[in-house]
């Protein structure tokens, strides 16, 4: 999840999903639906997992990676393996009513796809250089501003799922277009707009969401599919093409249900993500290509010394 993780994903976009239709999905009724001050109550469990604060969630995923260039068949590049670590603080605005604030960093690395192992260096398979390959590792991802019962111009927050029998879901689709951070000194990596979507599909119990009495949810599910273009670090430059992800996972509060892998790879490799930021953190966000570019600044730092 390159710039924009699942949980603020639920919470910063528009918190109104279809119902579905009646032929596939029982229609909430309008005593489950909520709105205002209950609708925060469903936000929070499903972005933080509690409408309590200070408690930690791990939202772990794999997948894989594929490239998509004109007149070539897509290609398996890389396999995935990545977990977000956050928690929410509670805050509550005279206007605006209650709200919470989701806080967050995640992790994600490229693994070999035949092998399953961490690769550091990948041989471009279209321009034959050998390149450094940086992982992702975005500290922080955090909601840029609390989700309140009241929006900004005054309705109230709304929220609905579909619902499939005792399962809740919550679909999202988060389509991204703006300038490219890595622009001027930094053609060979990348070039143009970066244009890309990520779409979501987390699916819950119920009963988590429908009893009031009940402040976590127990473990939710999660689909994420994205497209972009090529990854900066690949230096494709303008050469057509896309990136297709396709992972599944999960979010719990049980530290110990973290893999064997992934933990391995964040003792040896990122401690530190092992931990959510603190709840009043405010420091801007880092992406993909934050964190590119100053691995490209440093690498120079250190060639040109």
């Amino acid at each position: 999840m390159m710039n924009i993780n699942p949980g603020i994903a639920l919470a910063a976009v528009v918190l109104a999903f279809s119902a579905g239709t009646p032929a596939l999905a029982q229609l909430l009724t309008p005593e489950e639906a909520r709105e205002g001050e209950a609708a925060v109550e469903w936000s929070s469990k499903a972005t933080c997992g509690t409408t309590e604060e200070g408690v930690t969630r791990y939202g772990m995923w794999e997948g894989k990676l594929y490239s998509r260039a004109p007149a070539e068949k897509d290609r398996l590049i890389f396999t995935v393996i990545g977990i977000n670590t956050r928690q929410c603080a509670r805050v509550t605005d005279a206007t605006r009513g209650s709200g919470f604030r989701s806080v967050s960093r995640e992790i994600m690395v490229y693994l070999d796809p035949v092998t399953n192992e961490i690769i550091d260096e990948w041989k471009n398979p279209w321009t034959g250089e050998t390149v450094k390959v940086i992982h992702v590792a975005n500290d922080p991802v955090n909601m840029r501003a609390p989700n309140y019962a009241l929006r900004a111009d005054g309705s109230p927050l709304r929220l609905s799922m579909r619902r499939y029998d005792d399962t809740l879901v919550a679909s999202s689709e988060v389509p991204l277009f703006y300038e490219n951070p890595l622009e001027g000194d930094y053609q060979d990596y990348v070039g143009g707009q970066y244009h890309a979507m990520e779409i979501f599909n987390t699916y819950y119990k119920a009963a988590d969401f429908l009893d009031s009495r009940r402040k976590r949810i127990g473990e939710s599910r999660i689909s994420w599919q994205r497209i972009s273009g090529w990854l900066p670090w690949m230096k494709m430059r303008d050469r057509p093409g896309l990136m297709v992800f396709n992972a599944t996972g999960f979010s719990t509060f049980d530290e110990k249900k973290i893999s064997p892998k992934l933990r391995q790879i964040l003792e040896s490799r990122y401690p530190l993500y092992l931990t959510p930021p603190p709840l009043d953190d405010a420091r801007p966000n880092e992406t993909t290509w934050t964190v590119t570019r100053k691995a490209i600044d440093a690498e120079r730092a250190r060639k040109s010394n």
